[in-house]
């Protein structure tokens, strides 16, 4: 048993399509209905029941399973004093909500259980480590009540995270966390073995993540939070453009729906170490001639004329910088080529980066794929986006590349 001032700490590793909302929607009503609270209430004070979810979609998703189980039973319904948009309120002085995974609306709650439903695809532009946030912002919530409960339910992915060093150090030990493993055809019987053996056909590691809810192994971080943040110059936002600096220019276009519209700019010392003087990033939706003209103004204060981007831009970027003065260059590198050879000079910290959380966030997330044929894939967690890291290192690796003596560089 845990301390007093410690919640019951569970976690349970499944295959897809395991019921796993449903599950969370479960275990969510019963420690609402079915546990006496009210001897460590105060009066007027109201216990939280939280249920954490990768994205708004998931969220919804387990608030209708929620709602279905009330629903669904006359004496439960009962209960319910109100089902609003994101929770529902219980005439017990409980409160079962169901939140989008961020750490920033989680503090300052009483906490009766914590639910973190798809924790090991947790993800954040501002945080570098979400899960780990996550957990230390639910924590001190859940002290409060004995008995109270935080329960990790997810398909496991990459070895990295606090789902997978909870799985290594407990898994099987006694005197931890409970940890349940188990594939989908043991939690859903009724799964159609043929999908699972076609997957398996198809892609080995995804499926025997996917399916049989096995840790991958053709997958690892590509950076460390150590390693980034000994780069990062803490309190330098920007820096200011210095007399006969010669300055690169990189950016990521984006026609202004989906992906943000980024900019870097990075000049190399004489010691051989590179600066980034210069990040810039537009969230759509935006007008992407606008943002051309805005970057253009910056490019040159700093005296850049010419910058390279990604070579699968299309043609308008080219068009639109130049009616403004600015060439574009399509890079020869692919972003995956570009993060190659950007890591040696974060681990040799022959770089010196801007205080950028973002920043930090991307380049933490980034993933390095391994694939058959023997090159590596760098690239970012699926959903999440890696624009300004993108951007930064393709601006770093062309400060730090010898210049050729056949080139004119202003």
């Amino acid at each position: 048993m845990p301390p007093k001032d410690q919640a019951r700490e569970s976690y349970m590793i499944c295959g897809r399509r395991s019921g796993k909302s449903f599950i969370s929607a479960l275990v969510a009503v019963y420690l609402a209905c079915f546990r006496d609270w009210s001897k460590y209430l105060n009066k007027g004070e109201v216990g939280h029941i939280f249920i954490i979810a990768t994205d708004r979609r998931q969220a919804r998703i387990i608030k209708n399973y929620i709602s279905g189980i009330f629903q669904a039973s006359p004496i439960l319904s009962q209960m319910v004093k109100a089902d609003l948009r994101e929770s529902i309120e219980l005439r017990n002085n409980v409160i079962i909500t169901v939140k989008a995974a961020t750490f920033r609306g989680l503090r300052g709650y009483t906490l009766l259980a914590a639910i973190l439903e798809e924790m090991a695809f947790y993800r954040d532009e501002e945080s570098a480590n979400p899960d780990r946030e996550i957990l230390n912002a639910v924590k001190p919530g859940l002290a409060t009540f004995p008995g109270s409960l935080l329960l990790g339910i997810s398909t496991p992915y990459a070895r990295s995270g606090v789902l997978w060093e909870q799985f290594k150090k407990h898994y099987g030990q006694r005197n931890g966390p409970l940890i349940w493993k188990a594939p989908t055809t043991v939690m859903n019987p009724t799964i159609d073995k043929k999908i699972i053996d076609q997957a398996l056909r198809d892609d080995p590691e995804a499926a025997r993540a996917e399916w049989e809810a096995e840790w991958r192994q053709d997958i690892s971080s590509l950076f460390t939070i150590e390693s980034i943040e000994a780069c990062v110059v803490p309190g330098r936002y920007e820096l200011p453009k210095i007399e006969k600096v010669n300055y690169m220019g990189f950016i990521d276009p984006s026609g202004g729906r989906q992906d943000s519209f980024t900019m870097a700019i990075a000049h190399a010392e004489e010691t051989g170490k590179v600066v980034l003087d210069v990040i810039r990033e537009r969230v759509p939706p935006f007008r992407p001639e606008a943002v051309c003209e805005e970057f253009t103004g910056v490019l040159k204060a700093y005296r850049v004329s010419q910058v390279q981007g990604d070579r699968y831009a299309g043609e308008w970027v080219t068009t639109s910088f130049r009616k403004f003065g600015i060439e574009v260059k399509p890079c020869e590198k692919s972003a995956s080529d570009l993060y190659a050879e950007f890591l040696p000079m974060i681990m040799q910290g022959s770089v010196e980066l801007l205080d950028s959380k973002r920043l930090i966030s991307q380049l933490t997330s980034l993933e390095r794929r391994t694939r058959t044929g023997g090159k590596d894939l760098i690239t970012h967690f699926p959903s999440s986006h890696d624009d300004v890291a993108n951007a930064v290192a393709g601006a770093c690796v062309l400060a730090a590349t010898p210049r050729r003596p056949d080139i004119i560089w202003v």
